[in-house]
């Protein structure tokens, strides 16, 4: 089986999997997932499984990023945080639906990977930080969208502060990975939050600090 219908079928699967926004399937469908992934797991790029990349860290299944895509409602000038660039697979995908991706990565090896692989597919509006994303990126807020890439006991109160009116946060919350559920945060004209949960989810944890080892 090719890649290309390996793709076919993955989308297909995800509709299955009540993955229904037209714009987070197209997006899905547009982006090349193999070169997000080591090249000894290209045959499995098309799987709907996560897979390593480096440094712990992980590419998600598509159906989570078809998921967290769909959750987020975006509109085509939605101005968009992601924290925790990994492989760079998200934030591609965020791409070709909205206007500007900011994102940030604390591991500047993998921030490197990412930004290559945007350049090769010229992917010219998604900028990238070297950072903490625990402390967000205020010097570019206000954002209409917030996507957090790693698990957290808690959403730092920071990132919050830098939300636009009537934003809306994605993030997968627990105490340990086996416990993490997805939750939604809107807020209202009025400024105040509500709060809802998704679905369970798995992800590696967000940590403080920056990785500049290789």
């Amino acid at each position: 089986m090719t890649l290309e219908s390996r793709k076919i079928r993955l989308i297909m699967e995800l509709r299955q999997q009540g993955i229904t926004d037209n714009g987070a399937l197209s997006a899905i469908e547009r982006v090349p997932r193999e070169t997000f992934v080591p090249p000894s797991f290209h045959d499995q790029a098309y799987e709907n499984q996560a897979l390593p990349i480096g440094h712990g860290q992980t590419i998600s299944q598509p159906s989570v990023v078809g998921y967290m895509t769909q959750a987020l409602t975006l509109e085509p000038r939605s101005k968009v945080l992601e924290i925790g660039t990994g492989c760079g697979y998200q934030a591609a995908v965020l791409s070709r639906i909205c206007r500007r991706i900011y994102t940030i990565e604390r591991y500047r090896e993998l921030m490197r990977a990412a930004e290559e692989r945007f350049r090769s597919l010229r992917i010219n509006n998604v900028v990238t930080r070297w950072g903490d994303g625990m402390k967000g990126w205020p010097e570019q807020a206000p954002f209409d969208r917030m996507i957090l890439t790693a698990g957290t006991a808690e959403v730092p109160g920071v990132l919050f502060d830098q939300m636009a009116d009537t934003a809306i946060l994605i993030a997968p919350v627990g105490r340990s990975s086996g416990e993490q559920t997805l939750r939604r945060w809107r807020r209202t004209d009025g400024g105040a939050w509500s709060e809802e949960e998704l679905w369970p989810v798995r992800f590696v944890p967000l940590l403080e600090g920056t990785v500049d080892a290789g």
